[in-house]
């Protein structure tokens, strides 16, 4: 006899299921995030400041006013910087240890991202694709694991969208409204008001300012909770905010909200500029193979666009996207909160794809088997330039992923789907593994061995100068010194003092220093003693 399950029985069913999809997701994150995350050297700029700030917290223990290389640092709020000086004082100062804070928040954005298409979609499939997608995309998994802030700020966000959306059945959620908001804030400062207009606007279109899916429920800003919620993420954040206004004046806002912030709007800060269509092209450059599915997602987002995940989609995408896009300053990590829309927009596509496999468009076909193709020619390349096995297997894996996904869209088999989920996570999971993941490193010289050869011939707090063009945080941090660029003619009225000097062949050539001693020759310099 078959036995009927009572209601409360099946919603329990349900939600186990659900938090066992939230786990796996949770777990495969962590694997895929923390996976040889200590393989490679801190880059340049924001991973080297990050580990000089966090260490010199971890000794000096000045939690309150953190400084770089003895000075004052204004430029961000110090939440992440504290969790890696945590990191140092319970693991030791390392590059694992540098990564693992933003690492582990990064991670956890996927489970929230599920959480997040459930509550949108009402339906499991499309918030399972759409936290597929979020997992396998390549900057997202790429700048989750370096020591960067903007990794973290998109978990935060995306706790802030699921506390959003849960506090319309149940207002105890309204708490993690403004903690979610005093964590984005207390991470990167002002980006918090872009966040939290592009929450605002979408609860205004979804007519839900008061979210309440129960009619008995007050309006949000009546609720206690609410006001709990802003009261546990506000103060933190403005007692620190205060703090530093006490100590360093008004030089604190001009620097921290002025320089920092609002320039970054009107000014190309540091010489970092692009046109109004440079993130575009990021999302062309390193998005593949999803970018083949979002604008479809985004067609599919306006036909639902009374829907609230159709609402979100849209005014997260066009808001964020815009914003970041007329601003004068450009920089590769500034598009990240854009890709939880973007998951959900790809999510929703696949999942409309996986019930009519009678549509698929034949162009697919020949996007991912020119993609296999050339994938298999990165094999070729990666065995003449750079033979590292690891890359070898992945460009197979990418090749093989595909081209299997090529052949089952052109036979109309919506197993292209898993295919495609599956093959990334494993060709991510190779690059992770590989020495190649943070190819910035290949810009400039390896910094390790100048940095040893530094270390072993100057005392601690030594400055010293070099003939390299610009600041290199982690030759800074590898060193425990502050290397100073300067040009040649300041390096040349140097040369008769007693300064320490590190010298690139050309400039040591120029300078003809014959009076001088060589401490010692790596990675193409020489460092000259002082007298």
């Amino acid at each position: 006899m078959l036995k009927l399950l009572s209601p409360n029985s099946a919603a329990s069913d349900r939600s186990r299921r659900e938090t066992q999809w939230f786990f796996a997701f949770f777990l495969a994150a962590l694997f895929l995030w923390g996976i040889s995350l200590g393989n490679v050297p801190l880059r340049d700029w924001d991973e080297g400041t990050r580990a000089l700030i966090a260490r010199e917290i971890y000794r000096t223990g000045n939690w309150l006013y953190p400084t770089l290389q003895g000075e004052p640092y204004l430029l961000k709020p110090p939440l992440m910087d504290w969790l890696i000086a945590l990191s140092y004082k319970l693991g030791g100062v390392g590059e694992f240890t540098t990564r693992l804070p933003v690492a582990f928040f990064s991670a956890c954005g996927v489970p929230l991202l599920y959480g997040v298409g459930r509550k949108l979609f009402n339906q499991r499939l499309p918030a399972i694709f759409s936290a597929g997608v979020y997992l396998t995309l390549l900057p997202v998994v790429r700048h989750g694991r370096l020591a960067m802030l903007d990794g973290t700020v998109v978990t935060f966000f995306l706790l802030l969208l699921l506390c959003l959306l849960n506090a319309r059945q149940d207002r105890r959620w309204a708490v993690g409204i403004g903690i979610s908001l005093g964590l984005i804030g207390f991470t990167k400062g002002i980006l918090v008001i872009l966040l939290s207009a592009i929450a605002l606007l979408f609860l205004l279109a979804d007519r839900q300012l008061g979210f309440s899916d129960n009619k008995n429920l007050l309006p949000i800003h009546h609720s206690s909770f609410f006001w709990l919620g802003i009261l546990l993420g506000g103060v933190p954040i403005l007692a620190w905010y205060l703090a530093q206004w006490h100590y360093y004046g008004v030089t604190f806002w001009q620097v921290h909200f002025q320089s920092q912030g609002l320039n970054r709007i009107s000014k190309s800060v540091e010489g970092n500029s692009g046109s109004p269509w440079y993130y575009l092209l990021e999302l062309l450059k390193y998005t593949f193979p999803w970018l083949l599915f979002w604008f479809g997602g985004l067609l599919l987002a306006w036909q639902n666009r009374q829907k609230t995940w159709g609402k979100l989609v849209l005014i997260g995408t066009v808001g964020y996207l815009g914003a970041i896009s007329v601003m004068s300053t450009k920089l590769p990590w500034y598009i990240m909160p854009l890709y939880p829309f973007f998951a959900l927009a790809v999510g929703a596509n696949l999942a409309y794809f996986w019930k009519n496999n009678k549509n698929y468009p034949r162009i697919l076909v020949g996007i991912l088997g020119f993609i296999a193709v050339a994938a298999l020619g990165g094999c070729v390349y990666f065995v003449l330039a750079d033979p590292q096995a690891v890359l070898i297997v992945m460009g197979i894996v990418v090749a093989l992923t595909m081209g299997w996904a090529a052949w089952h869209v052109y036979q109309h088999n919506r197993m292209f789907i898993p295919i495609l989920l599956g093959g990334m996570y494993v060709a991510l999971t190779l690059l992770m593994l590989s020495q190649s993941w943070v190819w910035e490193l290949n810009e400039a010289f390896p910094v390790k061995p100048v940095a040893a050869l530094i270390r072993s011939q100057t005392a601690p707090g030594t400055a010293i100068y070099t003939s390299f063009a610009y600041r290199r945080p982690s030759l800074d941090f590898y060193s425990d010194r502050q290397i100073i660029p300067q040009d040649t003619q300041t390096l040349q009225e140097l040369s008769s003092t007693p300064a320490y000097l590190l010298l690139d062949d050309s400039t040591l050539t120029t300078l003809q220093l014959s009076d001088r001693v060589a401490l010692g020759t790596a990675g193409g310099f020489t460092l000259i003693g002082g007298e």
